[in-house]
């Protein structure tokens, strides 16, 4: 026999607890449930953060701002004067042998390397995000970088340059095709036509067949 057998037995049957047996069973009159109420009754349930009818706390405290807490990514950073210092010339450097040199704690999450320190090695580093001195640093060393996984896109894309206005010909310069054309035609008055049909101008009107004689 061995003594966890023993105390593996033990408290495994538990006696039923029986109510309403009188005052000297120590559950007698109202049977553990109290005096009254809601409580008292069979079938009583009380749902959650129900404070007995009074406005509950989630309702009391006030919802300000807005929290990133639950939707910020949590980055495991790594300077590269750490990696310089730690790995040896052209090294390959992961999450896994980060880990292994003690320079993060979780080999699964998500890695940032920062530029703080100087690079005298070739490495070539694998992370989640790298930060602008950083990639410049690693590969002025020799090295390279390699991004995993999906990258943020760039807040602000700037535009393109606006054409340009075509500059006007220089002074004593042609202007070739329909533009001199043009040039020369408001350059000379044209003639007006006079319509077709119209009558001349004057005081004088033209006889009429009644007033001659």
């Amino acid at each position: 026999m061995n003594i966890t057998e023993i105390t593996k037995a033990a408290g495994a049957h538990r006696r039923r607890k029986r109510v309403g047996r009188g005052e000297a069973s120590g559950h007698g009159k109202t049977s553990g449930r109290g005096t009254k109420g809601a409580g008292a009754r069979t079938g009583a349930k009380q749902r959650l953060l129900f404070e007995g009818g009074s406005l509950p706390i989630f309702r009391r405290l006030p919802k300000r701002g807005f929290s990133n807490f639950n939707f910020r990514t949590e980055y495991q950073v790594v300077n590269v004067g750490d990696l310089d210092a730690t790995f040896e010339p052209n090294s390959h450097v992961t999450a896994a042998t980060l880990k292994t040199a003690g320079l993060i704690h979780d080999a699964d999450g998500s890695v940032k390397i920062l530029g703080d320190g100087t690079v005298s090695k070739k490495l070539t580093v694998e992370a989640q995000r790298f930060s602008g001195q950083a990639v410049k640093k690693l590969e002025s060393a020799g090295g390279a970088v390699k991004k995993l996984g999906p990258q943020p896109k760039k807040k602000f894309i700037p535009r393109p340059p606006a054409p340009k206005a075509k500059d006007a010909p220089a002074e004593g310069g042609k202007v070739k095709g329909k533009k001199a054309e043009e040039a020369d035609t408001q350059g000379e008055a044209k003639p007006k036509k006079k319509p077709e049909g119209a009558k001349p101008k004057g005081d004088a009107k033209p006889d009429s067949g009644k007033n001659k004689e």
